[in-house]
C-alpha cells in the first residue's frame, strides 16, 4: 500500500466519524467510497465508526470482475457497494461519494419529494431540481440502476424511503455538498409549513451554475489563485 492509498483512506475513515459527529448519518447505517486510479475504495460493512482503522478499507477493482474486492480479515463492502460501483464506472469524472440516512433529506425522500428550485444554492446539484430515485430494497441491483437514473446530469439526489447521495471530484467536495443537500432539505420542509416556497427559474439556476464553476471548498493557495483572477478584470476596470 503506497502513501497516497494509506491517505485515502484515513480520510475515509476520518469522514466516516465526521459524518456521525455532524449528525448527517447515525451508526452505521451511511457509506463513503474514494476514487484510487482503477480502484475504489469503499468503508466496509458493520465495522463501528469509532473502531475503523485505514486498513478495514475494502478495495474493489473498478474493472474486470464486478463485485469481487479484497479486505482485512472478515471485512466486506458496505451492502451498498453496487450504487457506489456503478455511479464510478458510469461517471468518471466523480472521485468520491457520500450516502448518509440524514433527517431531513431522508423524511422527504419518505414521503418522495424530490426538491425543487426553492434556493439558488440547488445549482450545487447540477440543475433546477434534487431528483427522488424510486424505490427499491437497499444493497439492489435495482437501488443501483434508480440512482444512476435519478443522477443523471446532477451531482446528488435522494433515495426514496432511504436516504440520499451526494457526489463530487475529491472527498471534501462530495462531503461538502451532503452538508449542502441535508441543508437545503430543512429549508424546504421547513418553508413547506408556511405555505411553501416561492421557487426561482431555470434561467436563474443556469445563471447560477455558471458562477458555482469555481464555488466549494478546495485547497487555500488555489482558492487564493482564483479570487485574484477574478478580482484581475475588475481591476483593470476600474483603472480604466
Amino acid at each position: 500500500m503506497d502513501q497516497q492509498e494509506l491517505g485515502l483512506r484515513q480520510s475515509i475513515v476520518e469522514a466516516c466519524r465526521w459524518m456521525n459527529a455532524s449528525g448527517l448519518n447515525q451508526g452505521t447505517s451511511g457509506n463513503i467510497s474514494v476514487r484510487h486510479g482503477d480502484v475504489m475504495l469503499i468503508s466496509p460493512s458493520g465495522v463501528p465508526y469509532e473502531q475503523l482503522e485505514p486498513e478495514d478499507i475494502v478495495a474493489m477493482p473498478l474493472e474486470g470482475e464486478y463485485g469481487s474486492y479484497k479486505a482485512r480479515g472478515n471485512n466486506i463492502p458496505s451492502s451498498e457497494w453496487r450504487f457506489h460501483l456503478d455511479i464510478m464506472r458510469a461517471r468518471p469524472e466523480v472521485g468520491a461519494i457520500v450516502h448518509t440516512h440524514s433527517t431531513y433529506a431522508t423524511t422527504l425522500a419518505i414521503a418522495r419529494k424530490e426538491i425543487p428550485a426553492c434556493h439558488y444554492m440547488i445549482a450545487a446539484a447540477g440543475g433546477p431540481n434534487i431528483r427522488c430515485a424510486d424505490y427499491a430494497t437497499y444493497g439492489t441491483a435495482e437501488l443501483s440502476e434508480a440512482a444512476l437514473k435519478a443522477l443523471e446530469g446532477r451531482t446528488c439526489c435522494l433515495l426514496a424511503n432511504h436516504g440520499m447521495i451526494a457526489t463530487g471530484p475529491n472527498l471534501a467536495k462530495a462531503k461538502w455538498l451532503a452538508v449542502e443537500l441535508e441543508t437545503i432539505a430543512r429549508q424546504y420542509y421547513l418553508s413547506l409549513c408556511i405555505g411553501g416556497p416561492v421557487l426561482l427559474s431555470d434561467a436563474e439556476i443556469e445563471h447560477v451554475k455558471e458562477r458555482f464553476k469555481s464555488y466549494g471548498p478546495r485547497p487555500k493557495e488555489e482558492a487564493a489563485n482564483a479570487n485574484a483572477a477574478e478580482a484581475e478584470p475588475k481591476r483593470k476596470k476600474k483603472a480604466k
